[in-house]
């Protein structure tokens, strides 16, 4: 259910695998995302078995309605009654609040400042990472008195660069913005490497606490992967401050 989990200084961060839910095929069994097809009970079955194997109160987690950009959003409480607006990345100052990115294939971000008590998680895809989100979600947390040099960065399972093969002319619009995106596939065609351009501009934003996942969501039949089944469901990763 959780296939990955780590705590720094009281800033806790966790990242699902595709097992341990109720959902059926083609979304079996964990998936976390509500506008896949699934039936919205599994899914509110499946975040609430989540949540709580991490401690967490089911009602105490912020969703996003991630839509391939980069606003960011500042919580304070979750939506409630409220409409969800459009943001892939969402920031918070209130220690306990857990925020949630989805994912599947895209690189899940993850960050805390545990001093500042001050978190973000980031949805970054092709177009989040061209686009800016990761250093609009560290601008966000900044305002609120984070410092870059005592985030810590987590990046969870995704798509990795020998596997997201794209067309000539998408690698040159994304190298061009992020260079450390370049990548080949091992047949020796373009691809993408989307986790190495996060933690370049991670790094250059001095964010020097990061650890990227190993795992790639399309040769793993543990995690869900778009590109590999199209109908499939979404993984989660979880951040949140003592």
């Amino acid at each position: 259910m959780i296939g990955q989990r780590d705590t720094v200084n009281g800033a806790h961060f966790g990242f699902t695998d595709r097992w341990g839910g109720v959902s059926a095929v083609p979304y079996e069994e964990l998936n976390l995302g509500g506008a896949v097809g699934d039936d919205p009970a599994a899914v509110t079955a499946n975040r609430d078995r989540a949540a709580r194997s991490l401690g967490l109160d089911p009602v105490r987690v912020v969703w996003m309605h991630q839509v391939h950009g980069a606003d960011t959003v500042v919580v304070d409480a979750p939506w409630g009654d409220h409409p969800v607006p459009p943001a892939d990345a969402v920031v918070t100052a209130e220690r306990g609040l857990a925020l949630a990115v989805l994912t599947a294939d895209c690189v899940p971000v993850l960050l805390a400042d545990p001093v500042a008590g001050v978190a973000a998680a980031a949805h970054a895809g092709r177009p989040g990472l061209a686009a800016g989100v990761v250093p609009a979600a560290v601008r966000a947390m900044t305002e609120l008195g984070a410092d870059p040099a005592r985030i810590v960065a987590r990046t969870g399972p995704a798509v990795c660069g020998r596997c997201y093969e794209v067309p000539e002319e998408m690698r040159a619009e994304v190298s061009a913005v992020e260079p450390a995106a370049y990548a080949e596939t091992g047949r020796g065609t373009p691809a993408l490497d989307v986790g190495a351009g996060v933690h370049a501009q991670l790094a250059r934003l001095g964010v020097g606490d990061r650890s990227r996942s190993p795992v790639c969501t399309l040769e793993s039949q543990d995690h869900f992967s778009y590109r590999r089944d199209r109908a499939t469901g979404r993984l989660a990763g979880y951040v949140w401050l003592d």
